[in-house]
């Protein structure tokens, strides 16, 4: 269960990173998220789920049961966590624990999904490793995914779940007597190492934290232009009813975009506009996408009519 975790940049609108060169974004690797690969989930079943807020300040932990909420899509079958997470507080770092207890380890798959529903980025099993036993922490399963809310967005969502290839499976552990010998630098034992069993319940832990490196933008960048987005299960979006102690959604627009810069009476003058441009070409040029588009959100807020193409043209490596 090994893999390498690379930091990943995705932009829902088709093409437009397709010729970026690897010198204007230094510490971003733009890797298209496939999510074709993700599991579709009928809109009703998302519905009825409840997805519990996430405190940035605290750690989440869900016991996972079949007592719990419970999913049936596809492969999917068993408990689930269902989280929503601020979208409007800059960039964020997500870090999945799934601990080991009595040999048993729940494999978790994360699907995340944007303010509509939409799916923008899917981390399978094999992206969640295997983590030996430390001081003040147990055997786990963990994964850390950094990711970028698009503008105008104000919450995101994190789906977990397990599925019948990965109950097939098992996680290698590192038995106890080796980690203390590693930990103290004792001459490893040449001993058997146990083999936990992949179940359908567990106990989850999600930390959230803001971040300022390259990460998987999550929502459309620029609006419903060109080919749209795959979408989970119905292409519409579906209605929510709010539960008691839940942060379920409301019913939302058709897209979700930066917010169209506002009609303004005059020009932006030409020097604000050039120091516009100037700052999104140097953030770009930097590797910071999310200053970047902060800036061209406020250069259209105050009536600049080039920010866009010059953002365009400076992450396609032309500005």
């Amino acid at each position: 269960m090994k893999m390498k975790k690379s930091l990943v940049a995705l932009c829902l609108s088709a093409g437009l990173f397709a010729s970026l060169p690897a010198v204007s974004l230094a510490e971003v690797n733009v890797v298209p998220q496939n999510t074709s690969a993700a599991p579709s989930i009928p809109a009703d079943a998302l519905a009825r789920l409840t997805w519990t807020p996430v405190d940035q300040s605290k750690t989440q932990t869900t016991t996972l049961a079949s007592a719990g909420q419970t999913l049936n899509a596809g492969d999917i079958s068993g408990p689930v966590a269902a989280w929503s997470v601020p979208a409007n507080i800059g960039e964020l770092t997500l870090t999945l624990t799934s601990e080991v207890n009595k040999m048993q380890v729940f494999a978790p798959n994360v699907l995340i999904l944007d303010q509509n529903m939409t799916p923008a980025a899917f981390f399978p099993s094999s992206y969640f490793t295997y983590q030996a036993p430390g001081v003040m922490s147990a055997d786990r399963l963990e994964g850390v995914m950094k990711l970028t809310p698009a503008l105008g967005q104000q919450k995101i969502y994190v789906l977990v779940f397990t599925t019948g290839k990965d109950l097939q499976q098992t996680t290698q552990l590192l038995d106890p007597a080796k980690a203390y010998a590693k930990g103290v630098g004792n001459a490893v034992p040449n001993i058997p190492d146990p083999v936990a069993r992949h179940v359908t319940d567990g106990t989850l832990k999600l930390k959230v934290r803001t971040n300022t490196s390259s990460s998987v933008l999550v929502g459309p960048l620029f609006g419903s232009s060109g080919p749209g987005p795959v979408t989970v299960g119905n292409t519409a979006a579906p209605a929510y009813s709010a539960p008691v102690a839940s942060s379920a959604p409301a019913a939302a627009p058709a897209a979700v975009a930066a917010p169209a810069p506002a009609a303004k009476s005059e020009p932006v003058l030409s020097d604000t506009e050039s120091y516009f441009n100037q700052a999104i070409k140097q953030a770009v040029a930097k590797g910071d996408v999310d200053k970047a588009l902060k800036l061209l959100d406020e250069a259209e807020r105050l009536g600049s009519t080039s920010a866009r193409t010059t953002f365009i043209s400076s992450v396609k490596g032309k500005g």
